[in-house]
């Protein structure tokens, strides 16, 4: 219905008080906090003073960022910096991330008017058998060119805390981003350890094996004189045969760990070939684990928790915030014609204006149900971020543990090693004069055969607990601009 231009300053003022009361709501979002209310529960979390396994006098220095530099190993380092480009977790990862912020933007959407232009063109004809003077089979033509708006006034914050939640939990993937480089860098710098240590004690099992195999050609050659018995030659000869057989399970372990590292940094087995070394070349790098405050700030999987906490408590705010009224604006405007071309005349405008309150009264209590499943899962974030900090003081108490003990262990494991080769040697010279018998020298032998591989896992042992111990601090922490310049300079230094 067309309206004449004396009936546009009526409706104007109308509208004005129509909307005047609605627009002093929207003005009013400091009142959100009062008419809904936010409860956000205390974590209440029990943060020790220091850790029972570090020094008493604790150096405040924290690890650097690239702290697997400090094992001095170049391809170690190649390794790891190939995996936090290429590892597919990791990518999986930042993909999660890309989701996570475009979700955040849908969940700020309707904090902004919905704007739509709608254009439209429609021609009919009644029909004739209808009867009557409506003028049945007359052509009629209806061109129509409008913008519509719609707009949600938060004025209970509902959609702000959507936003909020939205954004924390974008934060929290990136987190979780960090948490998988993380455990990609242990993994794969255990996995090289475990290939280097597989090849020290492939090379003493070979060793050890041409030494059972002097032993076995001297005695037959003494068996040939009569100076030693079929007994003798059999013992040493399953001696021989027990020390070959070590040999191919330490081989699989090896390329297992080579394909375990192929996979890490995304790239198939066949491409992928590891020179390896000795763990003997491997630095040691000392670890200061700083204070446990430091670590509620910096590990990656307590911030974590603590985002998707936040995220919680966002929720049940918009989960009680839509249980109260909510108020909707409308408006559509433009220019309606039965002919194209007077569309555009001032008298074939057009507008609607709505405003709209619309208050749940009887759902099911759906909301209600909804607030209590939000009012759940936010108790829920709240223990699943206090067992984070906990769990995270239990792994660094328990790497540094594991840093002491393997230490002690791979220092007492290299003194039975060098008292068991002096033995076996003595024996072997012994039994060249054959002042000795055979059992003596099988026992030496089997001892220094036994320590020397275990020497080889104590110090693998070693290297990955020094790994967890940076894994349970949350990786390294960056350095204050006054460290980096010095570190630089002695890193480009030759």
């Amino acid at each position: 219905m067309r309206r004449s231009r004396s009936q546009r300053p009526v409706l104007a003022v109308g509208v004005r008080r129509l909307f005047a009361p609605l627009l002093c709501l929207s003005l009013s979002p400091f009142l959100t906090g009062c008419l809904v209310g936010t409860e956000k529960p205390q974590a209440a979390l029990d943060v020790p003073a220091g850790y029972r396994g570090a020094p008493r006098n604790p150096d405040r220095a924290l690890p650097s960022v690239d702290w697997w530099r400090g094992f001095r190993s170049k391809q170690l380092t190649d390794l790891i910096e190939e995996a936090l480009t290429s590892n597919l977790d990791v990518a999986a990862a930042v993909a999660r991330i890309v989701q996570a912020d475009a979700q955040s933007r849908i969940a700020g959407a309707p904090l902004l008017p919905l704007v739509n232009l709608n254009a439209d063109a429609t021609r009919a004809r009644s029909s004739r058998t209808l009867g009557g003077d409506s003028g049945g089979g007359v052509d009629r033509s209806v061109y129509s060119a409008s913008l519509s708006a719609s707009y949600e006034i938060d004025f209970w914050g509902k959609n702000r805390a959507a936003l909020r939640a939205a954004e924390q939990t974008a934060a929290a993937s990136r987190f979780d981003r960090e948490v998988v480089a993380l455990t990609t860098v242990a993994t794969v710098a255990n996995a090289y350890f475990t290939v280097l240590a597989s090849q020290d004690r492939l090379r003493t099992a070979r060793e050890n094996l041409a030494a059972a195999t002097r032993v076995l050609n001297l005695v037959e050659e003494r068996f040939k004189v009569g100076t030693a018995s079929a007994l003798d030659t059999a013992q040493q000869e399953s001696l021989v045969n027990q020390v070959r057989a070590a040999i191919p399970p330490v081989e699989q372990l090896l390329r297992d760990n080579i394909i375990t590292l192929a996979v890490l940094i995304g790239r198939a087995p066949a491409h992928v070939s590891v020179r390896g070394g000795s763990t003997q070349q491997i630095a040691i790098p000392p670890v200061t684990p700083g204070l446990p405050s430091d670590l509620v700030v910096q590990r990656p999987d307590i911030r974590e928790a603590e985002a998707l906490l936040e995220a919680g408590n966002a929720n049940v705010e918009s989960a009680r915030a839509a249980m109260l009224p909510s108020i909707t604006l409308t408006g559509e405007g433009g220019y309606m014609s039965a002919a194209l071309r007077t569309l555009l005349r001032p008298d074939s405008a057009f507008y609607t204006l709505t405003a709209g309150l619309t208050q749940p009264i009887l759902d099911g209590l759906r909301l209600q149900g909804q607030l209590d499943l939000q009012k759940g899962r936010q108790d829920e974030l709240l223990q699943l971020y206090r067992k984070a900090v906990v769990s995270a003081f239990g792994d660094v108490e328990r790497a540094l543990n594991a840093v002491q003990q393997t230490a002690e262990r791979e220092r007492l494991q290299r003194e039975v090693v060098s008292s068991s080769r002096r033995a076996f040697e003595i024996s072997e010279t012994r039994l060249r004069e054959g002042a000795v018998d055979l059992i003596t020298v099988l026992n030496t032998q089997q001892t220094l055969f036994q320590g020397q591989d275990t020497l080889w896992q104590a110090r693998l042992a070693r290297l990955q607990a020094v790994v967890s111990l940076f894994q349970a601090l949350g990786g390294g922490w960056p350095l204050p601009r006054e460290e980096i310049r010095p570190r630089e300079e002695a890193r480009a230094a030759p």
